[in-house]
């Protein structure tokens, strides 16, 4: 990445749940990318978080990681954070927004950045690992460099030209630890925002993540025991791999996997 396109740099930070206790902390991939930012040394690095007011306390972790002041757009409980970032945003005119995949509270659609690069009329590349140094000519000032997660382990290098949006893949360099002396002293600044309310989210029903019950195969005659392993334990299919099929043939390849897992007679 050129000197000239880290001058200005913001990461959007989300407000996370720890997933057994429920409390709230930092979210995971909002630190680290913030880790990131912070690790760009830009000139201008604006954090910026979207919420009420009383969500302030649970920000300070992220002041810990050395950051000095802290933006909040407080909005009222329910409202789209949408517009009031996208047009905060447009006031800083940032070369280079970061953030993480998805809220980890909330709708965590994964959409919010998607939509803010839409406002923007910017590029988004997710699932970003790494920002590093350019090989681009100087002329090239507006050229990031990135690498990209993709299935599998693999990775692939990007270079981006113009304004950009990058979402950090859990992968990515980890967060460093949030110092408690930072975090009291830094310093989180209230922006009063006009939003609407998200309709959406206000007409979903809330109740805590469970995970998905397994599919459990009945085997008739036996003993107690087998039918037990035959209830409990997976069965490994033997799989196979299709390259460009026919509607036909990946219909049929569908109909004999879901008949060899018992879940069609």
């Amino acid at each position: 990445m050129t000197e000239a396109a880290t001058t200005n740099v913001a990461v959007l930070l989300s407000i996370g749940r720890h997933p057994v206790s429920g409390r709230t902390r930092r979210a995971a991939t909002d630190a680290q990318a913030l880790e990131m930012a912070l690790a760009l040394r830009p000139k201008r690095l604006t954090a910026i978080h979207a919420g009420p007011a009383a969500d302030a306390d649970a920000l300070r972790a992220y002041l810990g990681m050395g950051l000095e002041r802290l933006t909040i757009l407080v909005l009222p409980e329910g409202a789209d954070p949408v517009e009031p970032l996208i047009g905060h945003l447009r006031r800083l005119a940032p070369s280079l927004v970061l953030t993480g995949r998805q809220a980890e509270d909330g709708e965590g659609s994964g959409m919010l950045p998607y939509l803010i690069a839409r406002g923007l009329d910017a590029a988004i590349v997710p699932d970003v690992v790494r920002i590093g140094p350019s090989d681009a000519p100087a002329s090239t000032a507006s050229m990031t460099d990135l690498v990209q997660a993709l299935p599998r382990g693999q990775r692939r290098a990007l270079a981006v030209t113009g304004r950009l949006i990058a979402t950090v893949h859990p992968s990515a360099p980890p967060a460093r630890a949030s110092a408690f002396g930072p975090a009291r002293r830094g310093v989180i600044e209230p922006v009063a925002a006009q939003a609407t309310a998200d309709l959406f989210l206000s007409e979903c029903e809330h109740r805590p993540w469970r995970p998905k019950p397994k599919l459990m195969r009945v085997k008739r005659g036996g003993s107690a025991l087998d039918r037990l392993k035959a209830a409990t334990e997976s069965k490994s299919g033997k799989g196979q791999l299709l390259v460009n099929p026919t509607a036909e043939a990946g219909a049929l390849a569908i109909y004999d996997s879901l008949v060899e897992q018992g879940m069609l007679p």
